[in-house]
């Protein structure tokens, strides 16, 4: 193994030990050949959710949800985040691999899981409204603002992405949300950015500030925390308006162009996705095995 290599898989490993705090995705999935799942190799979804750029991503959806009263209130009224914040962002990763790679009995277990979990996450907002993690209308808002902040993260950090291209990603991910039975679904790229962006039910609110508080510095290895620190300017560069005056929030001068170099950084280091790869040779597909991620 060459000294690249080397490096590559030492990258690789210090990402993954974020993720190593429960179950691996996609560990038999060698035993559905030819089942393609919800979406399949010639997938938009494949693409973007392979791709490093889901870390910013993912936290930028964090942020957004944090701006609906009624959902942060579910959050912090029953999420164990602060406790076992590792835990929490390894269900999260199973979850949104699973559904996007993973065969069919894969897709299904995982969302019976996250139905199960939501089922008794229910209570009353600051605002005296009432919330249930199984409402539709709540379930749409997890899952809207995941899809939008994939794609976003995607097209301003990844590669581009057509109209067309873009209007296929949501529409596929829209079919995971309509097994968590998430409603409503857009279904073209600027139906969902408009649908997140002026969503009437938004304010600020207590569950919000200890939200923030805690992505603003999650407890993270040293050298994971100076690359988030990163990450997270740039998720907020890539918010609307609306949303980063709700949140008090502006990013750092030079956020948007730091972000960028270090997801090229990351991309080069860690290449694409291997949960893909397992996809793809699930599916019998062809591919070039010289951009997926080694492992020691």
């Amino acid at each position: 193994m060459g000294m690249l290599q080397r490096f590559r898989v030492r990258l690789g490993d210090r990402i993954s030990a974020l993720f190593s705090h429960g179950e691996t995705p996609l560990e038999n999935t060698a035993d559905y050949p030819g089942d393609a799942g919800l979406c399949g190799p010639d997938s938009i979804s494949w693409r973007v959710i392979g791709d490093v750029s889901v870390f910013l991503g993912a936290i930028r959806a964090l942020l957004i949800q944090a701006t609906h009263p009624e959902t942060v209130a579910g959050v912090d009224d029953h999420s164990r985040y602060r406790a076992d914040p590792m835990g929490r962002l390894n269900r999260t990763a199973f979850y949104v691999t699973s559904a996007t790679f993973g065969a069919m009995p894969e897709v299904e277990e995982a969302v019976k899981r996250v139905r199960a979990a939501h089922r008794p996450v229910k209570g009353v907002s600051h605002r005296g409204l009432p919330y249930s993690a199984s409402d539709p209308a709540l379930a749409a808002w997890v899952h809207n603002t995941l899809t939008d902040s994939f794609l976003v993260a995607y097209q301003q950090f990844g590669l581009p992405l057509s109209e067309a291209e873009a209007d296929r990603f949501v529409v596929e991910q829209s079919r995971i949300g309509a097994m968590l039975g998430a409603d409503p679904l857009p279904q073209t790229a600027a139906g969902l950015r408009d649908w997140v962006r002026f969503h009437p039910d938004l304010a600020t609110s207590p569950g919000q500030e200890a939200a923030v508080h805690f992505l603003r510095r999650p407890p993270l290895p040293f050298r994971q925390r100076l690359g988030y620190a990163v990450l997270f300017q740039g998720a907020i560069a890539t918010m609307p308006p609306e949303l980063t005056r709700l949140l008090d929030m502006k990013p750092r001068h030079g956020a948007r162009r730091a972000s960028a170099g270090l997801l090229r950084s990351l991309r080069f280091g860690l290449l694409d996705s291997p949960s893909w790869q397992a996809a793809l040779e699930r599916c019998g597909a062809s591919y070039d095995s010289s951009r997926f991620r080694l492992t020691a």
